[in-house]
């Protein structure tokens, strides 16, 4: 399951994660060969420091798990991460932009923290928790992102309900093009889910089952 391991950002982004869940995350991203372990914003220096050496990379999310944190506090977030560690930086956009179909609104948030983050030598994938979006609205924003300068989109905090799905990739996939990251991020908890989502389009995959997909176990995590 190597091939599968290295898609997964292993992630643990309960509040009420100890420095030891952090630590064992960490672990087991090094012994399965992870692509990053994505944490909270406290936790990435920690990470970072401990991750130093092995290859896999350090992800923080900003304005989690709403998107409704004004842009500037965004952007220091952002920054603050950078400066800890962070090689990635997940954002969750203006949601009640989106819904309110202000393409203006979304583009300024999201460029404002891909040029934060592109300054620290970070990448920026933009979450647009799709439950929440139409179908157009989820092309709308990942419009945004492109002409704002973001790596990747994402399908879900795995805080919202709903997750990702098959036909919100492929979506994401054509609205983007062949060029930018899609990452498919809440309720993937078997290697079939994690295959099917790649097949799809799907560059990365967000889990906090991942130990229990790449050993073809079904995963019982929330998200």
């Amino acid at each position: 399951m190597s091939d599968i391991a290295s898609y997964i950002d292993h992630t643990l982004l309960k509040p009420e994660a100890s420095r030891e869940d952090i630590l064992r995350v960490c672990e087991e991203a090094v012994k399965y060969g992870f692509a990053s372990v994505c944490v909270n914003p406290i936790w990435a220096a920690l990470v970072h420091n401990t991750l130093k050496g092995s290859g896999v990379k350090t992800c923080s999310v900003v304005g989690f798990p709403f998107g409704a944190t004004p842009t500037d506090v965004k952007v220091y977030e952002a920054r603050g991460a950078n400066l800890d560690g962070a090689d990635e930086i997940d954002m969750v956009i203006n949601i009640a932009a989106a819904r309110a179909n202000d393409r203006s609104s979304l583009y300024m948030d999201i460029a404002a923290v891909a040029d934060a983050v592109h300054a620290g030598g970070a990448i920026l994938k933009v979450i647009l928790e799709t439950h929440f979006l139409t179908d157009e609205q989820k092309v709308m924003v990942c419009e945004a992102a492109v002409e704002a300068g973001a790596d990747f989109v994402k399908t879900s905090t795995g805080f919202g309900g709903g997750g990702a799905t098959v036909e919100d990739v492929m979506l994401l996939r054509k609205a983007v093009g062949p060029d930018l990251g899609v990452k498919a991020s809440g309720g993937v908890r078997t290697v079939e889910d994690a295959r099917a989502l790649i097949e799809a389009g799907a560059t990365r995959i967000g889990a906090s089952s991942s130990v229990a997909i790449v050993n073809g176990e079904q995963g019982a995590a929330a998200y």
